[in-house]
């Protein structure tokens, strides 16, 4: 899966070149590939919600690992931490600047929410991840490791706002920021027993920097993943019988 008009592999500071609008290419046959293609990537001036910054970490206790190494291993086998339910096919060249990955996630009533995210930047210590147009969060994700304190720690660290006015009431009411601190809490643990930590306790702390909202922005509720994977479901119902046929 790479971005329409660049090549990833060019860059030569980490950051993905610019590119206005993104393209998913061959994806497994079970993926819902809804969302992505033809968007543009959604920063924090294009959001609409409260600015957030959310901290979630591990230290990766009883365990001798450099942080290189654990951003090694979780560049390599990125999809096996999620949760379960919850899907991230990534390119076969991996996790590279200018990649798109389409993501598919577990939602309430047996829907599944289909995005997806852009590689902005990559190194040896972190990566990180832009969110399209009509996901839930605008703004960027980071996932890297770090010492301190004789151990190693990983760390995803979310700088977002929630995308259009729908989205800004499901967090308000609690449910968007439980589902959110549960599910990065759930990868870290997964990551964490991964390299070797028995019983990982990974922390979290969540930082309002700007209450405001971005009223000019309330028209990307038209763009909403969750109302777009909604609609698409009886569809792709009907396609998923006459395959089996």
């Amino acid at each position: 899966m790479t971005v329409s008009g660049s090549n990833p592999n060019n860059s030569q500071s980490g950051w993905a070149k610019p590119v206005d609008k993104l393209k998913v290419g061959d994806t497994p046959h079970e993926a819902v590939n809804l969302n992505v293609d033809g968007r543009r990537l959604s920063g924090l001036t294009h959001g609409f919600g409260q600015l957030w910054q959310k901290t979630y970490q591990v230290r990766l206790s009883g365990v001798k690992i450099t942080p290189q190494q654990v951003i090694k291993s979780w560049k390599e086998n990125f999809p096996k931490f999620w949760p379960q339910g919850n899907n991230i096919y990534v390119p076969l060249t991996g996790i590279q600047p200018g990649e798109v990955g389409l993501i598919n996630l577990s939602a309430p009533a047996g829907l599944t929410l289909s995005t997806g995210i852009m590689v902005i930047y990559a190194d040896e210590e972190s990566f990180s991840f832009m969110t399209p147009e009509g996901h839930m969060f605008a703004g960027m994700i980071t996932f890297s490791a770090y010492e301190e304190d004789q151990g190693t720690f990983a760390r995803v660290q979310a700088l977002v706002r929630a995308n259009d006015p729908l989205y800004e009431m499901s967090f308000r009411m609690g449910f968007g920021h439980k589902s959110e601190d549960q599910f990065w809490l759930a990868t870290l643990r997964n990551l964490a027993g991964y390299l070797g930590v028995g019983n990982p306790q990974p922390t979290q702390s969540n930082s309002l920097v700007d209450p405001r909202l971005q009223w000019k922005e309330w028209r990307n509720i038209w763009k909403n993943a969750g109302i777009r994977s909604g609609l698409y479901m009886p569809v792709g119902f009907i396609k998923r019988v006459f395959k089996n046929d």
